[in-house]
């Protein structure tokens, strides 16, 4: 857990407690300034107990596999082999927005099959959330409520800085990452090659390809990391996703897709048009009624 303080984006955890501003500029915010900085030392002592008495565990796994695209499909193969292994369906971007000049699905990222290059697709799955939730009861027990959302708020940076440590690794294994000499705030400002889109999200917004992930991944019985029927991690403090190294890569939104594009999605996932319709709901530009 010590190695993991160092990749903390301390940002979103003011924005966790209601706090608005930049880390570490909000302390010089006249309003939330003093605030800021209480809570910030507070969250220090905390992390420090954290860490020296060992109070929760990482866990995460890895892996990269050869891959094409098919049109908006990602197809991954069987290493050493041409045997297709995992098929994850992708969306495209339909509506137009101001200046737009493409339409990108992360298939766009992955060689196409008929380019005759073998590319990679990475994924991964980490955790910071194992031993949380018996430390947030202690708390309670003890009527701290403060301490335990304090413990809450640490498990989420951690697995955020987790991801963030693992990528960083990967893009090393993967062989362009080994000439990096980044800051922490060049790692939040994200200038390295290459991104971690997680399914849930803007540009891949059903989660049900998580099952998939899982399998690819081992990831329960490597990690301890469950998935629910609504496709929640547990422990909560988790992230998962998938690794893209194409240089051009970056991350957008879907956003609302018409109904051609979610037929041929359900067809291309084996779901049922109803089904697809209730996972990306947000997403649709239509009235599936």
């Amino acid at each position: 857990m010590e190695k993991l303080v160092d990749y903390i984006d301390w940002s979103p955890f003011f924005m966790a407690w209601e706090l608005k501003g930049k880390y570490p500029k909000i302390f010089e915010d006249e309003y939330v300034g003093n605030e800021a900085k209480k809570l910030f030392d507070d969250a220090q002592s905390m992390l420090k107990k954290i860490v020296d008495e060992k109070l929760l565990t990482a866990r995460g796994v890895y892996g990269f596999w050869p891959a094409n695209s098919d049109g908006d499909d990602i197809v991954l193969y069987t290493p050493g082999t041409t045997e297709e292994l995992y098929r994850f369906p992708m969306l495209r971007q339909q509506w137009e927005r101001k200046g737009q000049t493409d339409f990108r699905s992360l298939a766009d990222y992955i060689a196409p099959k008929d380019s005759g290059r073998t590319d990679y697709l990475g994924g991964f799955a980490v955790s910071t959330g194992f031993g949380t939730e018996e430390l947030v009861q202690k708390f309670e027990a003890d009527h701290d409520d403060y301490s335990a959302i304090m413990v809450k708020a640490l498990a989420d940076r951690f697995a955020e800085a987790f991801a963030e440590c693992l990528h960083a690794q990967a893009r090393k294994d993967w062989g362009y990452g080994n000439e990096e000499s980044f800051e922490n705030d060049d790692l939040i400002a994200e200038k390295y090659r290459g991104i971690r889109p997680a399914f849930g999200y803007p540009a891949c917004p059903d989660h049900t390809p998580k099952k998939l992930l899982w399998e690819l991944l081992d990831a329960e019985k490597a990690t301890g990391i469950m998935l629910t029927e609504h496709m929640a991690m547990f422990p909560m403090a988790s992230v998962s996703g998938l690794y893209f190294a194409h240089p051009d890569s970056r991350y957008f939104s879907v956003d609302k897709i018409t109904r051609d594009q979610v037929e041929s999605y359900a067809k291309r996932t084996g779901m049922t048009m109803q089904e697809t319709e209730r996972w990306l709901s947000p997403n649709l530009g239509y009235d599936p009624d």
